[in-house]
């Protein structure tokens, strides 16, 4: 070709592949390129071993790409780790300039092959024209493969429809086990946000972990992060749901033979259970995300839970508010990105004359509430000596919570009433019919130190 260079974009593909050696990038690329993309040999040769290691469900950081590309004696050490001091923010960008460049080159290859033939002559015209025409038409519809048209999208949708008819599940999403909510939204959907927000000793982590339990009853796979609770604290927390016994007496008290058989039977059904958590005490946005992806990967999680947003760090020096923000958002994107659910447990301010729960105390950003499909506040009246609201003044606030979906992508906002058992903080379905008039005298008021 004169001597001319073919389309390429080095220091882009460095950029790529050094994003997904450090930032986990690799699903945010993974629809877009493939091996064949890259020009340089040896960068096909890391874009292979990365999609190894991360169809094992490990993280594909430089040491492990080098360990991966030794065993079939190819590696360069040195080179690998310079490559993955190459980071941007923004990988799509370049990925989807390293496609371009992939498909000029294919356009010149094509080229050739037709000036060849021509020369040649030793090929049918018509057979020239009509391969061509095809190797063209392949290259202009690998092009635009992850653009979809409304007629698509309705045939996609049509055919999750018919799919739901004929599937023996009862809800399309994750069931939570509150059929108030359930039949209503059709449990958690994927790519879903959930934010639970509430003030501090209300239950926000037991009404996670509660859920939690009811979908891995359910059969669906899910992670927890905790950035409070150990493994064996939240382990405790789900087994006293189960068993009626208390957290803090399955933690520190004596057990004669009766109660442990009791907490031994009773644990049988979450014994299997799918649920995975991650030990590692950190609080960093970018160990989290990794990790969720790890998950997604390896053992196919359904969502993940997330303990608490207030709690969690970024590597950048911004103000509460836009760390706040920043974590709903890249936590929405990832739900999106892996087809999961997300559910982030998030404080609300403290307002001493009106503790209803309302978007406007969400703590430190109104934006969570922009991120979130579902934003879901728990009120327990009986915390604050108070009736319930208007709505629910004939219930007996006793071992009653309030859960107020105050925003609802696609599902609209509704309240409804569940009952909560403050010994084992243990949310459950509430049976309407043992509805009675709110009595006073019936109320003990006790601080709840597991809520």
């Amino acid at each position: 070709m004169n001597d001319r260079k073919l389309p390429q974009a080095i220091e882009s593909e460095k950029l790529v592949l050094g994003s997904i050696m450090s930032r986990s990038a690799y699903t945010k690329v993974s629809d877009i390129l493939t091996t064949d993309c890259f020009y340089l040999d040896f960068h096909k040769q890391i874009f292979n071993a990365i999609k190894k290691i991360v169809s094992r469900g490990d993280f594909p950081d430089s040491i492990t790409v080098i360990n991966e590309l030794k065993l079939n004696g190819e590696t360069n050490a040195y080179e690998i780790a310079l490559i993955s001091q190459f980071t941007t923010e923004d990988p799509n960008q370049h990925a989807l300039i390293i496609y371009e460049k992939s498909m000029l080159r294919n356009l010149i290859h094509i080229g050739q092959r037709i000036i060849d033939k021509s020369y040649t002559e030793s090929d049918d015209l018509a057979d020239i024209i009509s391969k061509a025409t095809e190797e063209l038409s392949n290259v202009y519809t690998n092009s635009e493969s992850y653009i979809l048209e409304i007629k698509d999208a309705i045939e996609i949708m049509i055919n999750n429809v018919e799919a739901n008819i004929t599937d023996n599940k009862m809800y399309t999403g994750s069931a939570t086990g509150f059929d108030k909510f359930d039949k209503r939204a059709g449990g958690f959907q994927k790519s879903d946000l959930i934010i639970i927000a509430a003030e501090s000793s209300q239950g926000k982590t037991s009404l996670a972990l509660t859920m939690a339990k009811n979908m891995a009853l359910n059969g669906e796979r899910l992670a927890i992060y905790s950035l409070e609770m150990t493994s064996i604290q939240i382990a405790a927390r789900i087994s006293s749901m189960e068993s009626g016994i208390p957290a803090n007496k399955i933690l520190y008290g004596k057990f004669d033979t009766a109660l442990f058989e009791k907490l031994e039977s009773s644990i049988c059904r979450i014994y299997n259970t799918e649920i995975y958590i991650d030990q590692r005490s950190t609080s960093n946005i970018e160990t989290i995300i990794t990790s969720i992806r790890t998950m997604a990967a390896k053992y196919k999680i359904s969502g993940a839970v997330v303990d608490y947003l207030q709690l969690i760090n970024v590597n950048e020096k911004i103000s509460p508010e836009q760390k706040a923000a920043s974590i709903a958002r890249r936590l929405k994107n990832l739900a999106k990105e892996l087809d999961i659910w997300v559910i982030a447990l998030c404080q609300l301010n403290r307002d001493s004359l009106n503790p209803v729960p309302n978007v406007n105390r969400l703590r430190d950003s109104g934006q969570i509430n922009e991120a979130a499909d579902i934003t879901m506040f728990i009120y327990r009246p009986e915390y604050y000596k108070q009736k319930h609201i208007k709505e629910f003044e004939h219930i007996n606030v006793h071992g009653t919570a309030m859960i107020d979906v105050a925003k609802g992508r696609n599902i609209g906002v509704f309240k409804f009433i569940v009952n909560f058992d403050k010994e084992t903080t243990h949310f459950t379905q509430r049976n309407e019919s043992s509805s009675y008039q709110f009595d006073q005298k019936e109320v003990e008021f006790n601080n709840d130190p597991y809520a």
